[in-house]
């Protein structure tokens, strides 16, 4: 039985893992575009940017997950049933429910993005303006400003913030579950119905004690490496 619920919750657990690491891959990037609209002198854009970004941090990513994976079908389904020829209908009738690791990956990437978005912002608003006008006098472009001074300062201030929302991430896979993604909690909590037996679920919490103990290890050495840029 041991053998069998080990087995079970890891490869729940790789689930979560793959989860986890798809989501940092597209979020990071993600959010550092969200920030540049965020931060645009284009007040349209900005102000479009702004609200996306209010209304993703505003409402739960478990509302978020629900209303993605299941509102293409729905509209497929209704758009389907009108007798029209318009052209639109006929577009939304070809919607259909998305696969299920896909919707999560894409709708956990838009969700984070926004709030590193945030610390991005929070960051590179924090650099001092005067810095900006030195690099401007020695004749640097906009993109040699960014990389080559502002980018490992940005790095250093985000690093606590991002961390923390990262350690999050781990814990909100768990979200998955809602539209039927085999991750680690829908494991351990199959055995509760199938078994009668609750360890396995408890187990799932040492998945995530040991995971997030080895990111806070990581980001505690980055952040010693970083010291040496002083504010």
């Amino acid at each position: 039985m041991f053998e069998m619920v080990m087995i079970k919750l890891f490869n729940g657990f790789a689930v979560t893992l793959e989860l986890f690491a798809l989501t940092l891959l597209f979020a990071i990037p993600l959010g550092l575009i969200i920030c540049f609209g965020s931060m645009s002198k284009f007040k349209p854009l900005k102000a479009i940017v702004r609200i996306f970004v209010w209304v993703i941090r505003g409402t739960p990513l478990m509302l978020q997950l629900i209303v993605f994976f299941y509102g293409p079908g729905l509209i497929g389904n209704w758009a389907a049933a009108q007798v029209s020829a318009n052209p639109i209908i006929e577009w939304l009738a070809t919607w259909k429910v998305m696969d299920r690791m896909v919707s999560v990956v894409i709708m956990f990437s838009i969700n984070y993005a926004c709030y590193f978005s945030e610390i991005y912002r929070g960051g590179i608003e924090s650099i001092p303006r005067g810095q900006y006008e030195a690099c401007q006098v020695l004749g640097m472009t906009k993109t040699q400003t960014f990389f080559k001074v502002i980018l490992m300062q940005l790095v250093k201030r985000i690093v606590p913030p991002m961390s923390n929302e990262i350690i999050t991430l781990v814990k909100d896979t768990s979200l998955a579950r809602i539209i039927s993604v085999y991750e680690i909690i829908w494991a351990g909590q199959a055995f509760i119905k199938s078994n009668g037996i609750l360890w396995p679920l408890l187990a799932t919490g040492v998945f995530y004690l040991l995971f997030n103990g080895i990111l806070t290890l990581v980001f505690g050495r980055i952040e010693k490496k970083l010291d040496y840029y002083h504010n």
